[in-house]
């Protein structure tokens, strides 16, 4: 079953919050940010915030490209790409000022927290949620 928009963004928020946040926790300590740990985190947690939040919204976007596409979805592959347009939006919006509370951020941070969190949590979704959680497909990417 192709996941609905409603599932999508379920599954998103779910693996964001666990996945990334978990990921977030574990990567932070070891990212090149020049600064105390607890600003460090502070930092790493509102970009992570700011992919969930922008994230919902390039759902609808999706959402509308993909019925243009005779099944309704698109390739496991496009959902990995995603991830370029996606990291590039946090980027404009984190060097604009336009994200509060963040301050300047390196590239090498972002791209070493972006890029990884991205990965895990596509791997995540492709691999033990389709074992662990069959359901979840078959209810169109829904959790609850």
């Amino acid at each position: 079953m192709v996941p609905t928009l409603y599932g999508r963004i379920q599954t998103r928020i779910v693996l964001t919050i666990v996945v990334g946040g978990i990921w977030t926790l574990i990567i932070t300590p070891f990212l090149p940010t020049g600064e105390p740990l607890g600003p460090s985190y502070r930092m790493t947690f509102i970009i992570l915030l700011t992919v969930l939040v922008l994230g919902i919204v390039w759902e609808f976007v999706y959402h509308g490209l993909q019925q243009f596409r005779w099944e309704k979805d698109w390739p496991t592959f496009f959902g990995l790409l995603t991830g370029i347009n996606e990291g590039l939006l946090v980027w404009i919006l984190l060097k604009a000022g336009a994200i509060p509370g963040v301050g300047d951020v390196p590239v090498s941070v972002f791209l070493i927290q972006f890029i990884t969190t991205w990965l895990v949590i596509f791997l995540v979704v492709n691999g033990p949620v389709q074992i662990f959680f069959s359901r979840w497909r078959f209810r169109g990417g829904r959790f609850w």
